[in-house]
């Protein structure tokens, strides 16, 4: 996991998958791609065919003087813009003034998300703090938590389905769970609010302390599932307020684990063994997981899942996102890590010709580059359905 952070100063480079007269070359990895999440995805953030046709240009060649045009004289039957035409301007003229500051804190921010209907943004801080501000009220500050017992800093934070409670994390066995619906800005450790502590070593396997670097609530709210550097995936019955499994998951630090729907059943885990794996409680008697993805060449940073039961995202010290659908997952690992070249994340930038090397048996579905992994772990996660 990350132990610092500093701001890059990278020289300029061409973004990859860009010709040298500006326009974009045609991705094979894309072109042949037959997957729903890209068609969809291409279908929603492109323009009506009735555009095109009502305003008489080509594909691609298109002013926003001729959409506001056919806009005004209804081409799409509608009056107004469709969900892709939309998605094409904002594509072009969003953001227009550049990155703008909202806030300012005397640590280091390790934790930032989104809550799954977008009208929240939480953000965890390396000294003691964590921050929901409500989006459509003008980021306003919603509640300033102050945390308690940490190690090192806040490593993960996940809100329940209903954005009552927020759970917390740091590198301790231990996740505080605070209530974040009553109507005090501030909330302050058993001062103002009981964090409520839950004991994740209370487990007869467990034989020495960790930390936990990821925890996720569930569809339902009654359960949380955590990764930790002992190489586990653990899940805490909240109703019961007890730990019901422990599952020896990876042979190194589990970075990340996510739900995959609203099932509970099946569990998203992601490693620094360049493994993201799927566990189907149902069947865990033989301990084995029930499929394994292979792809990335470097540790695994974060898991998002799309809540479709099938396909999840995940980011990598490799320098890349990966779309996968757990319809190709394998039962063994095709694992090439003894081939990876040696790179430290916390001290160095990616080598530049690192960046073009491929896993033998990359089984995922899109890979997405342009961001760098440099001193912490950035994470990844779909948008918000309604944003």
């Amino acid at each position: 996991m990350g132990y610092g952070m500093s701001r890059l100063e990278d020289e300029y480079c061409e973004p990859e998958g860009q010709d040298s007269d500006g326009s974009s070359s045609v991705n094979d990895e894309f072109s042949n791609l037959h997957n729903d999440i890209f068609h969809m995805t291409r279908m929603r953030s492109g323009l009506s065919e009735s555009i095109y046709k009502s305003v008489g240009t080509n594909r691609g060649i298109i002013s926003m003087t001729k959409l506001l045009s056919g806009r005004e004289v209804a081409c799409s039957g509608k009056g107004m813009f469709s969900s892709g035409d939309r998605a094409f301007v904002l594509g072009r003229y969003v953001p227009m003034n550049g990155p703008e500051l909202l806030d300012r804190m005397d640590s280091r921010a390790y934790v930032s998300q989104f809550s799954a209907d977008g009208t929240l943004f939480v953000a965890g801080f390396q000294g003691s703090h964590i921050r929901i501000y409500d989006v459509d009220r003008g980021w306003i500050v919603h509640k300033d938590i102050h945390a308690r017992s940490l190690r090192w800093t806040i490593s993960d934070v996940s809100l329940s389905p209903d954005q009552r409670y927020l759970v917390y994390s740091s590198l301790a066995p231990i996740i505080h769970i605070v209530n974040v619906g009553n109507a005090a800005r501030q909330s302050y450790a058993n001062v103002t609010d009981v964090h409520d502590g839950l004991d994740f070593s209370q487990h007869e396997d467990v034989q020495y302390s960790f930390g936990i670097f990821s925890v996720k609530f569930s569809s339902d709210g009654r359960e949380l599932v955590a990764g930790s550097n002992d190489e586990s995936i653990y899940v805490y019955d909240l109703n019961a307020n007890k730990l019901t499994l422990r599952l020896p998951a990876h042979t190194s630090d589990v970075n990340t684990v996510a739900f995959a729907d609203e099932s509970g059943h099946i569990i998203y885990s992601g490693s620094d063994d360049t493994l993201c794996k799927v566990w189907d409680r149902r069947c865990l008697s033989s301990g084995q997981a029930a499929g394994v993805l292979t792809g990335h060449l470097h540790g695994v940073t974060h898991i998002d899942s799309r809540g479709d039961g099938r396909s999840f995202i995940s980011n990598g010290k490799d320098q890349a996102i990966k779309l996968w659908d757990i319809r190709k997952m394998m039962s063994n690992a095709d694992s090439c890590a003894d081939e990876a070249p040696t790179w430290d994340y916390r001290y160095s930038r990616y080598p530049q010709k690192h960046k073009q090397l491929k896993h033998p048996h990359d089984q995922s579905l899109a890979t997405y580059r342009g961001h760098s992994v440099l001193r912490t772990l950035i994470r990844c996660y779909f948008s918000p359905a309604y944003r």
